[in-house]
């Protein structure tokens, strides 16, 4: 009686040894399985980057001769990051930033992205997130206004106290400061810098993809 529970013992301890290796291996494949999709996953969202120039908006190399600016793009899984700088400015003062369909006047839809402040040395610089490539677009279907999907491949910057650019004489001719709506109270000044080094069509964000 005893040897036979003996047996029953050592033949039950086999077949679950044999149990527990198959299932560790079976969860080792699965383990496995899961990281190989989710690399490919990854993989297939890698982020790439974008970068270009700011160029000085008209009449703007008159009185600002160094004025510029740069912004670099990085695409994510869901949205994008986009930094832009600027050099050449006053220092100390304000900007606003803005996602336009056009880099010129009339500007066309135009979308606030952050205030920018240069310091010291007239540079300076602002990150956000959101989509900034080429399925950047604005839409109104009805309401107030009615907006057929519209995109906006182009960035504006603008100073953000009209006083300043008026004092440096980027308005010549002018008497009064010029105001424009491009900032949050919508009592700004002239823009500063674009991105008309790309056409009208066709602005750098139509040249990121995600």
């Amino acid at each position: 009686m005893s040897s036979t529970k003996s047996l029953t013992r050592r033949v039950l301890g086999s077949t679950a040894a044999k149990l527990g290796a198959a299932g560790g291996a079976v969860a080792l494949g699965v383990t496995a399985a899961f990281a190989a999709t989710a690399g490919a996953s990854t993989a297939s969202h890698a982020a790439t980057t974008f970068s270009f120039k700011l160029v000085p908006s008209a009449g703007i190399a008159a009185c600002l001769p160094h004025a510029g600016g740069s912004a670099t793009i990085t695409t994510g899984t869901l949205n994008d990051t986009m930094k832009v700088s600027l050099h050449g400015m006053p220092k100390n003062s304000n900007f606003d930033l803005f996602v336009i369909q056009l880099p010129n006047k009339p500007f066309g839809l135009s979308w606030y992205q952050s205030d920018i402040h240069a310091g010291d040395e007239g540079k300076g610089s602002a990150t956000v997130r959101g989509i900034f490539d080429r399925e950047t677009f604005s839409v109104s279907p009805g309401g107030t206004v009615t907006v057929a999907p519209t995109h906006q491949f182009h960035l504006g910057v603008w100073f953000n106290n009209p006083n300043l650019p008026f004092r440096l004489g980027c308005e010549p001719g002018a008497t009064t400061p010029v105001i424009t709506p491009f900032n949050g109270e919508q009592h700004a000044g002239i823009q500063v810098v674009n991105t008309s080094n790309f056409p009208d069509n066709a602005g750098p964000l139509s040249h990121v993809h995600r």
